[in-house]
């Protein structure tokens, strides 16, 4: 290892193993055209090991979000997030590793020993920006890289795992968009379980499970004769929680003055509704 030119890392172990990567091998053929192609990053597929998904991550030019030049960056991420319980975190220990085909061996880098990463929905990639500089690792003396082939690889050792009770992500939504729904009720005098007043109400369908979405809104109906319509305004929390929660208007109109001709609200037994819905905050489990 003497003979390489390496950036010194703290808290960063390299050495070499005659024995290949338990969990994950990568190879890559063609590696030059990662960089002609200006390839940002290159994810592997999903592969199994201690009871999670993975997936190994290579940055063939840095990892341009944390600045890295002149070296190759490697990660190992979690894969298939979605299935995990709310709040998780999974402490891992982690080496990767890069063969040199002129020896038949690895260098392996992984933290000083006993170092634990955490991963959880906030840091779901753990690696090292500075796995390789890319001086060494073009030289073909040096083994890594020979007929334009490389081959990584992962090994990752579950150490405890926890879940949180509950845990909670907002967000304000910046530029909300206003959303129009528009409704057209044929043969009103028709439907049954008509009272003294017709209601008018909005209600969330199909939330994300655990959610709650702040709205504000208006619910109308349409004067088809003068365009005097009938409205209201309102703003709310839904909270998927509560499947019967409904926001609105018991007594929108009465029967009779929405019956009325000089009303327009119902025409020849026709009433057209209107909803505008603007979501502005959404919390969420995570």
């Amino acid at each position: 290892m003497s003979g390489f030119n390496f950036n010194e890392q703290h808290d960063v172990s390299r050495s070499i193993s005659d024995a290949p990567p338990t969990h994950y091998t990568l190879k890559i053929q063609s590696f030059s055209l990662l960089t002609k192609n200006i390839i940002d990053k290159y994810e592997s597929a999903a592969f199994k090991a201690g009871g999670y998904e993975w997936k190994l991550v290579v940055y063939p030019n840095g990892n341009k979000s944390k600045n890295v030049k002149e070296n190759i960056s490697v990660y190992l991420a979690m894969a298939a997030i979605e299935s995990l319980q709310i709040g998780w975190e999974v402490h891992a220990v982690l080496r990767l590793f890069l063969l040199d085909q002129n020896n038949n061996n690895y260098m392996v880098l992984q933290d000083v020993v006993g170092k634990e990463r955490r991963f959880h929905r906030m840091k779901l990639e753990w690696g090292f920006d500075e796995f390789i500089p890319l001086k060494t690792f073009n030289d073909g003396t040096n083994g890594f890289l020979v007929d334009d082939i490389c081959v990584f690889g992962a090994e990752v050792f579950v150490c405890k795992e926890r879940s949180r009770e509950k845990g909670e992500c907002f967000q304000m939504i910046k530029n909300p968009i206003l959303i129009k729904h528009t409704w057209r009720v044929d043969n009103f005098s028709k439907l049954t379980g008509l009272g003294t007043h017709v209601s008018l109400y909005l209600a969330l369908e199909s939330p994300p499970p655990n959610s709650k979405i702040y709205v504000e809104f208006t619910l109308r109906c349409i004067d088809q004769l003068t365009a005097d319509h009938l409205y209201g305004k309102a703003t709310g929390w839904f909270n998927a929680s509560n499947k019967d929660q409904q926001y609105g208007c018991p007594t929108f109109a009465t029967v009779g003055n929405f019956s009325s001709p000089d009303w327009g609200l119902l025409v020849k037994d026709t009433c057209i509704f209107e909803a505008e819905v603007t979501v502005h905050r959404v919390s969420k489990p995570f």
